[in-house]
């Protein structure tokens, strides 16, 4: 999955604001936004903060390369109309519960065995 620089160019134009001002109001540099677009993924808090700017969905933003991407999306939007059902309800928590549940049982209960053997050092 990764971020269509293009798209969201183009969004900036037709809303009149510079690709500066989006990343300056999203809260994400500049160095970061490119970090991010020359990468197969990314963070959904840094798309959430860049959608948010701009007004747009994440599945808007985002180039489709394969199946995986379409997978994505698809839980974005699910996320996203879950969310809006429910009021107050965090959307990343959502989207985390979600790409839980697509998991194999044992798969996760793997993952939790081995993060339960690691000291919590704080």
């Amino acid at each position: 999955m990764r971020i269509s620089t293009e798209r969201i160019k183009t969004l900036c134009g037709e809303r009149g604001e510079t690709l500066s001002g989006l990343l300056s109001k999203a809260g994400v540099s500049r160095n970061a936004f490119y970090s991010l677009a020359r990468r197969n993924s990314i963070f959904p808090r840094t798309l959430t903060a860049v959608c948010a700017s701009l007004g747009v969905r994440p599945e808007e933003l985002l180039t489709s390369d394969d199946r995986r991407t379409e997978a994505m999306k698809s839980l974005l939007a699910e996320a996203d109309a879950i969310a809006r059902r429910n009021r107050g309800v965090d959307r990343e928590n959502v989207r985390h519960t979600l790409l839980l549940m697509r998991e194999k049982p044992i798969d996760r209960l793997r993952r939790a065995l081995v993060r339960a053997q690691k000291p919590d050092i704080r």
